[in-house]
């Protein structure tokens, strides 16, 4: 359900495109997802060291989606991490 609520969330926002799952912030957002629940499963199984290689991995395609997401469009980038949660936000 939350899935489908962001894909509306972000298909409004984007109308030049056709396939909203193929975006950079659909992308982040179930990586995000895959992080949390990961994130969860660790907490209990402290050793579980190939799910704790498959999270690393996952942040770093996450990383680079964000890096290239904040160089290409800052605005995206900002609104797609406030609605994630993902940073704190800086008070400049």
């Amino acid at each position: 359900m939350v899935k489908n609520s962001f894909i509306s969330v972000i298909s409004q926002k984007e109308k030049e495109e056709s396939q909203s799952q193929g975006s950079v912030e659909f992308q982040v957002f179930s990586f995000t997802n895959k992080i949390r629940r990961l994130t969860l499963h660790l907490e209990l199984h402290k050793k579980d060291y190939l799910s704790q290689r498959g999270m690393r991995k996952i942040l770093g395609k996450r990383q680079r989606l964000l890096a290239y997401l904040s160089k290409k469009n800052q605005v995206r980038y900002k609104e797609l991490i406030g609605q994630l949660n993902i940073r704190e936000t800086k008070i400049r």
